[in-house]
């Protein structure tokens, strides 16, 4: 990632967003177990979701394929059940498989653990891959 001002203030911009869990760690984990059993996980804090701002028909592409035009960023993993992310570190999501609106997002890969308060905000293909 780089360090220009542009990128770290978008980091930082956004809607406040509703969703986020402030449920414990052996409750998400519970939960997880529950709903996901099996697959690989990623509780994260600090996250940043993007909806992806294209063209109708780019839309429609990415709907055909089973997947929704979204994105997560966090600026703090918490934890990852397969080692891949280090605690502390950052950490953006592929395309979106499913999102409950609360706090579970989805990937063909990984289910994403949104822990508390984070933002949304609307952004083009361009300008998500440009922060990474």
């Amino acid at each position: 990632m780089t360090d220009s001002p542009d990128e770290h203030e978008l980091l930082q911009e956004g809607q406040i967003s509703s969703a986020g869990t402030l449920l414990s760690r052996p409750e998400v984990e519970a939960v997880l177990a529950e709903r996901f059993p099996r697959r690989p996980y990623c509780l994260v804090e600090d996250w940043l979701l993007f909806h992806v701002d294209e063209p109708p028909e780019s839309l429609a592409r990415v709907r055909s394929v089973g997947l929704q035009p979204m994105f997560l960023y966090s600026h703090c993993v918490i934890y990852d059940s397969e080692g891949r992310f280090p605690p502390g570190g950052w950490v953006r999501s592929t395309l979106c498989k499913t999102y409950d609106g609360v706090c579970m997002f989805e990937t063909r890969n990984t289910v994403y653990v949104l822990i508390g308060q984070g933002r949304e905000q609307t952004a083009s293909l361009k300008t998500i891959f440009a922060l990474f």
